[in-house]
């Protein structure tokens, strides 16, 4: 003969399922939720710092845009390097891809015809251009 293995009987999970019931009516009387949390993962250093948009290594990076004024067509670019009217710039982005040669340049609304390095300028772009672009010689 055999031995048959017992099988739980189902007045044992009954049990468990009415102890979690209570726990919950308990809990929501206390006014508290009973709520499962989620658990967020850490994020790694390497996750946290965004990429810069790939240069070739020969590219002089000018500025960066700060801002863009759609209307107009300016944007605003804070300079790494010098940079004067005539010269021609290359704009990268992630969805920017932009060469065009500098027509004109301005400083609190007036027109200069170079900007030193640490100034803040507006540009008039051909095209939009984003925050974080990089400005670079073409």
């Amino acid at each position: 003969m055999a031995k048959k293995k017992k099988k739980t009987s189902p007045k044992k999970k009954a049990t468990k399922t009415k102890k979690k019931i209570i726990k919950r009516k308990v809990a929501r009387k206390a006014g508290r939720k009973v709520t499962k949390k989620a658990v967020k993962k850490p994020i790694s250093k390497k996750a946290a710092k965004k990429k810069p948009v790939s240069l070739k290594k020969k590219e002089k990076v000018f500025g960066v845009v700060t801002h863009y004024f759609p209307k107009v067509r300016a944007a605003v670019i804070k300079m790494k390097a010098p940079l004067s009217v005539g010269d021609t710039v290359k704009i990268k982005g992630h969805t920017t891809n932009l060469t065009q040669n500098i027509t004109s340049m301005q400083i609190d609304r007036v027109p200069i015809t170079s900007a030193k390095k640490g100034q803040e300028i507006g540009l008039l772009v051909d095209s939009r251009v984003r925050q974080h672009d990089i400005v670079c010689k073409a």
